[in-house]
């Protein structure tokens, strides 16, 4: 998925994606149900791991050279 069709979905947290997928009206079998918590988890963890690296890159786009006086 792009990063457009990802800032579009609304934000849910995982325990609220993860209480869908379990209490959802689709009945999943033990192998699809697994499959898919290891996709949203997945999804999760690219997320919060692109979004660290946009946060380290915004920080040294401010401060090129930090002080070295310290």
């Amino acid at each position: 998925m792009t990063q457009q069709a990802e800032a579009s979905r609304p934000h849910i947290s995982l325990q609220d994606r993860l209480r869908q997928l379990l209490d959802g009206p689709v009945a999943l079998d033990k192998r699809a149900l697994l499959g898919t918590l290891y996709a949203e988890v997945s999804r999760y963890e690219a997320l919060a791991y692109s979004a660290g690296w946009n946060d380290a890159l915004a920080t040294l786009r401010r401060d090129p050279r930090p002080d070295e006086d310290a």
